[in-house]
């Protein structure tokens, strides 16, 4: 893993975090927990794409679009969690 790679996944997690962000309404973390929360969606949302075998295509935006998913259901599972 190279330093252009570590940059890529902060960029692409800066900005699924901010769409889930605002699709997502009434979280707010913050500059670097959007960002983690997006790095972790991009993850979450590959291996659920993966598991689903739901193939949407290759390339950047494919993998934005997957993290937007991946983040917008971790910040809805955190939602209902602080609501309890």
């Amino acid at each position: 893993m190279d330093l252009g790679s570590i940059v890529t996944w902060i960029v692409i997690g800066g900005i699924a975090g901010m769409v889930a962000e605002f699709l997502v309404k009434g979280i707010k973390l913050g500059l670097v927990g959007t960002i983690v929360v997006g790095i972790l969606g991009g993850l979450f949302g590959g291996w659920l794409f993966g598991v689903l075998k739901i193939h949407i295509g290759t390339g950047i935006l494919a993998e934005i679009i997957a993290a937007i998913v991946g983040a917008a259901i971790l910040l809805l599972a955190l939602r209902f969690l602080r609501r309890r």
